[in-house]
């Protein structure tokens, strides 16, 4: 959502070895257990292929899990690109390299704008179209069967944040986005896809306090009913911008929203950052904190996977312009700084990655 990489580039026809930036290696194991796989995105601090390798050679011993969420390549399918040429060109050989690391692929397919989810995806509002269309609809399931088909991800998201989408965009984006993954899932059925599929809700949203706020708990039953094919709930959680300190966040921050359902959740998204951002205050340890705290979270639900989307900060310098109003929100997530320097959080993500996994 946040950084889709570095393009075309990170086809990585040719990878090589990362530095250890500093690092040390994870810690050796723990006593307790864990149901949840760790993970991390591959997005880089910096839109380089160097950087992207770099990163995934430092994470990767410490996690069991890759993540991409990425825009659908609206702009190259416009153009009559087959979405078989596009995985070619821009997925296959970083699919390759992470699943030579031994990790697990999950995929989200976001369908909307990442970044303002009140609005439609950049490259869909450059070329005026919308996705309502069904041509553009078409180009959506078109897409999802070739991920499928070709990148075989062991969990598939339709759509993110579907509630934050109800409750921001006009009534005709959200439908739209309803339509979309709906009929996705049908094709996707039909194909005979492997994948568990899942859709992401916006955790601080269901409980009313996006920004600070301090409204009802709202839940997501709408996105049970609107979503019925769910195979599993994936959670995007920043719950720093909604409470002061790890400690505040309630002990069903997660298992509330499942309510007496037994469907699988992960944590498809999400972090705490580590510096005060605009409007909320924070600092590396408090970071740490949370990282224990989000266990606790995470065992509460016996959850089957907890992404974190960076492991690095973002170099903001660095972001194509223009650079997104929100992006700053995020750009200190990582448990390493942007010059792959550890934080303390990160000796706390290693000493959870070190228990056995139940």
């Amino acid at each position: 959502t946040l950084l889709s990489g570095a393009g075309g580039a990170m086809a990585l026809s040719a990878c090589g070895g990362g530095e250890d930036g500093g690092i040390t290696p994870p810690f050796t194991p723990a006593a307790t257990t864990r149901t949840w796989r760790l993970g991390f995105s591959p997005n880089p601090p910096r839109p380089t292929v160097p950087d992207v390798i770099r990163g995934i050679d430092l994470w990767s011993p410490r996690a069991e899990v890759a993540l991409l969420h990425d825009d659908v390549p609206w702009s190259k399918l416009l153009s009559g690109m087959s979405a078989d040429a596009i995985i070619d060109q821009d997925k296959q050989g970083l699919v390759d390299y992470l699943r030579s690391k031994n990790l697990a692929l999950f995929f989200t397919i976001d369908l909307t704008n990442g970044l303002a989810r009140e609005q439609e995806a950049p490259q869909l509002v450059a070329a005026g179209r919308s996705l309502a269309e069904p041509a553009i609809q078409q180009l959506a399931r078109t897409w999802a069967l070739a991920v499928q088909r070709r990148l075989n991800p062991e969990y598939l998201g339709l759509a993110a944040e579907t509630n934050l989408i109800r409750l921001a965009a006009p009534a005709s984006v959200y439908q739209a986005v309803r339509q979309v993954a709906n009929d996705t899932n049908t094709a996707l059925a039909a194909a005979g896809a492997t994948s568990r599929r899942f859709i992401s809700v916006q955790v601080e949203t269901a409980w009313g306090r996006l920004g600070n706020q301090s409204g009802p708990f709202l839940g997501i039953e709408q996105d049970f009913t609107d979503f019925p094919f769910m195979q599993a709930v994936g959670l995007s959680s920043y719950p720093y911008l909604a409470w002061t300190s790890p400690s505040d966040l309630p002990a069903d921050y997660y298992s509330r929203l499942r309510g007496a359902r037994t469907l699988p959740m992960l944590v498809c998204e999400g972090g705490w950052a580590s510096a005060p951002v605009p409007g909320f205050n924070s600092s590396a340890q408090t970071q740490a904190s949370y990282i224990d705290r989000h266990a606790t979270l995470l065992d509460s639900v016996s959850a089957v996977a907890c992404v974190q989307l960076q492991f690095t900060d973002i170099e903001l310098a660095s972001v194509p312009a223009p650079v997104p109003a929100n992006l700053p929100l995020f750009a200190s997530l990582g448990l390493a700084d942007a010059q792959f320097n550890a934080k303390p959080a990160l000796a706390r993500w290693d000493a959870l990655h070190s228990r056995p996994r139940a």
